[in-house]
């Protein structure tokens, strides 16, 4: 990290702080005008926002609905519950969906992998529909799994009533549930995710482009989904990935398919440009060494449970600061995984994150006479 570390050892907490060898100025300038009206800049990998707008509006969806269609289609192939190779039937309700359509035909069965691309490069009500009956039986249980599925990804302000984003009555979402939907369908599932780059797709001898603009745009781009309806407007989620660093866009009621593309550019733009994801440390990182009392051994490793990533201005890394406090008198037995104190990163006086410090290995109680001992020993400490 570049830091150089001292410790301080202050009313019994052990105090760690990373300090920057040296201070360069980093500007930044405002977030661009963005003509939507809601939108949003996530770094994937970290899941910080670094612009919003009207970002918690519950707005029609459109066919940005099918993310989450597709989302489950993929959550179910990875439970082993369904197969990339399944052959599904294709019902009367699927072939009569109206809108757009990837053109497959009542009574026939379609490869499950042909319908998942169909949702996702040709945007197909009749893909959408095919995979919900498939799944859960009917659109309405598919809708229910849909909202089920919402709850445990956290979108708080999300509702879906179809597979399609046909508009209908309770159906709408966010600009931030849709950003937390597109980098689930991008951690959860990396090895579908390829799908989402594919500019177009042959199905009935009909080829059909993708709509996401930014595919023949920009090469860092490699996602997600448009969606368009005369009460949404024109809206789309766009990913992208530059060096180590990947971005989600989420914008929602654009006049145009050109400024849906446009306005996105926009915010990927200035994301790139500005900031970068910087990984502090990883899950499993020894972090401190510290005293143990009663244990079979006298030390114990602390350091975070998971990855330690963050969002900042380009080339401030080095003004980073890090204070780790541990807790005191820190006794066996201990489990692996309990928390025993936090670490705190900050910059410019501004806390980033703040996340637990915990135990990397159990320690078990030690032998009667060390334990003794160390009682002992606490005892005077404490009339001291």
């Amino acid at each position: 990290m570049g830091f150089a570390i001292t410790r301080q050892l202050i009313t019994g907490v052990l105090l760690l702080a990373l300090m920057p060898a040296t201070a360069v100025a980093v500007l930044i300038p405002d977030p661009p005008r963005v003509d939507a009206t809601s939108y949003l800049l996530m770094d994937a990998t970290s899941g910080q926002v670094l612009v919003e707008h009207n970002a918690d509006n519950r707005l029609p969806p459109a066919s940005l609905t099918k993310m989450m269609t597709a989302y489950i289609t993929e959550y179910e192939i990875k439970q082993g519950n369904i197969s990339l190779k399944d052959r599904v039937p294709v019902s009367v309700k699927a072939w009569r969906m109206g809108g757009s359509k990837m053109f497959i035909r009542e009574g026939t069965e379609v490869v499950l992998e042909d319908l998942l691309r169909g949702v996702i490069v040709q945007s197909g009500n009749d893909a959408s529909v095919a995979l919900a009956e498939y799944i859960a039986g009917s659109e309405d249980s598919f809708a229910d799994l849909m909202n089920q599925h919402a709850r445990r990804l956290g979108l708080s302000s999300s509702s879906f009533v179809n597979a399609t984003g046909w508009p209908a009555e309770n159906h709408y979402v966010t600009a931030r549930d849709m950003a937390i939907l597109a980098r689930a369908i991008i951690v959860d599932f990396p090895e579908l995710y390829k799908l989402y780059s594919e500019k177009s797709f042959e199905y009935n001898n009909i080829t059909q482009q993708n709509r996401n603009l930014l595919l023949w745009r920009d090469d860092r781009v490699d996602g997600l989904k448009t969606g368009h309806t005369e009460e949404a407007g024109y809206c789309l989620v766009a990913s992208g990935v530059d060096e180590d660093m990947r971005l989600v866009t989420v914008v929602m009621g654009t006049d145009s398919e050109q400024a849906r593309a446009r306005e996105s550019q926009k915010l990927l733009t200035y994301g790139f440009r500005f900031y970068e994801t910087y990984r502090a440390y990883d899950s499993g990182d020894k972090l401190a060494d510290v005293k143990v009392w009663l244990g079979e051994t006298d030390a114990l490793r602390l350091g975070p449970a998971d990855d330690l990533v963050l969002t900042i201005p380009r080339g401030s890394h080095e003004q980073l600061q890090a204070e780790m406090s541990v807790k005191p008198d820190i006794r066996a037995p201990i489990q692996e995984g309990e928390s025993f104190g936090t670490v705190t990163i900050s910059l410019d006086g501004k806390v980033l994150l703040e996340k637990p410090l915990v135990a990397l290995e159990s320690v078990a109680e030690g032998g009667f006479l060390s334990r003794l001992w160390d009682h002992i020993v606490l005892f005077f400490r404490g009339l001291f």
